[in-house]
């Protein structure tokens, strides 16, 4: 980890800085401490989990000794640079001696503070940073910046040390004036009856709220629906599912559903692309990576399979129970969890028959593929029993109309019920 800055603050009591975590990464949630205050520790032991806009990771105590305090509760939001714990250096003085907590400024590193927390940060708006100063922002509030065209050096923040909010970008946009967001009143907590249990919405949980919001408010989405008949595949599956166990995969339908996306993405290409709302443009996305919502302990994840069009089913399978695995177990890469051009959401294994998928933005659309159940249809003149499944495809209308979106969906359903074709995709 680069950037790790230790400061000592009297004889043998060291300040344990949040480190420079990741390109763009200005401040971390603390999720979870590892060590508590008095806990001995020994140096590159994981001693807390952050997350940022990027990625969760567990940082690692740079000395061997005793954690003397922890400056940030669980939930709260630690600027980078700013003091994490107070270390007793092994051999150093107990917690006994702890002194009040100091952050040096990276201008002054002599210069003595109280640290502020992020729930005791004001809410009058601090003033633009200085020339050649960094803005304190997430990525997430960067992005939206550039898409609207504003200068974030320019922006008063709200936020905790003068961070830069969403908010304020939006309010600058429109003119107006980041103090105005503070004279809002604070929303007041929710009073319900009868005994209930309140749920800290942080870490994983909190990124996805935040990320469901800004698709849902940023791109119009309408969703178009149809069904296929899924009765050739299932049969298809049937014969090649020991044939794929033998070589260490387990396939389930979706590797043959990505070969069916693929196929369509290339007749369809503005629906693997995005929209680059500062410039104007609409980026369609040469490759083909593609995303798959995966329920975890603590969340949605989309992990991606890079590159999906240049591998078989079969490895598609491997790649795929691969990744879900490491991702549940919280163990996947910043590379598996990033990227994807295209998303599909699958929740036909739990039984949903309907879905309306939330893109994942800043892609333009998602398929939602749903159980496959047996349905009296009309088949060639006759009224049988077939294999039958619901497909939602949601899509930004600002990029593509509804007459491509069923036409994409009807590739796709095309391909999924003469499943042969999809050998071409291979």
């Amino acid at each position: 980890m680069s950037h790790v800055t230790v400061v000592q603050t009297k004889p043998g009591e060291f300040e344990f800085r949040l480190p420079d975590i990741g390109e763009g990464v200005v401040e971390g949630e603390v999720v979870k401490w590892l060590a508590a205050e008095g806990d001995n520790v020994v140096e590159d032991q994981p001693i807390v989990e952050i997350m940022t806009d990027k990625a969760t990771v567990e940082i690692p105590s740079p000395k061997t000794g005793k954690i003397l305090k922890r400056f940030w509760q669980e939930g709260q939001v630690c600027p980078v640079g700013q003091a994490l714990v107070l270390i007793a250096a092994e051999g150093g003085p107990g917690a006994e001696q702890i002194a009040p907590a100091v952050a040096a400024t990276d201008s002054n590193p002599g210069a003595k503070a109280e640290p502020v927390s992020a729930a005791a940060a004001a809410p009058a708006a601090a003033a633009p940073p200085a020339n050649g100063q960094k803005a304190l922002a997430a990525p997430a509030t960067r992005k939206l910046a550039r898409d609207l065209g504003v200068n974030i050096h320019n922006v008063g923040g709200t936020g905790p040390h003068g961070r830069v909010t969403k908010e304020d970008v939006h309010l600058h946009a429109e003119g107006g004036r980041p103090e105005t967001v503070a004279a809002k009143p604070a929303a007041a907590p929710l009073q319900v009856s009868g005994e209930v249990e309140r749920i800290p919405l942080r870490g994983l949980r909190k990124k996805i709220a935040e990320k469901m919001v800004q698709s849902a408010f940023t791109a119009p989405h309408v969703t178009t629906f149809d069904e296929v008949d899924m009765t050739a595949l299932v049969q298809l599956r049937g014969r090649m599912k020991a044939k794929a166990e033998a070589q260490g995969a387990k396939l389930s339908y979706m590797p043959f559903i990505m070969k069916a996306v693929i196929g369509a993405l290339r007749q369809f290409p503005m629906f693997n692309a995005s929209l680059d709302e500062a410039t104007n443009e609409v980026v369609v996305r040469k490759d083909l990576h593609l995303g798959f919502a995966a329920a975890t302990d603590n969340g949605l994840m989309v992990p991606v399979i890079k590159h999906a069009d240049q591998k078989s089913i079969l490895r598609i399978a491997k790649d795929m129970g691969e990744i879900a695995a490491r991702t549940r177990d919280g163990k996947a890469t910043k590379d598996e969890l990033t990227g994807s051009t295209f998303t599909i959401s699958n929740v036909g294994s739990i039984g949903g028959l309907f879905a309306t998928p939330i893109i994942n933005y800043p892609e333009v659309a998602i398929l939602g593929v749903n159980t496959i159940k047996k349905r009296p249809v009309e088949y060639k003149g006759e009224i049988v029993l077939r294999d039958m499944m619901y497909l939602g495809l949601s899509f930004d209308h600002r990029v593509n109309d509804g007459a491509e979106a069923v036409q994409f969906l009807n590739a796709v359903i095309g391909y999924l019920q003469d499943p042969e074709t999809l050998l071409l995709e291979m």
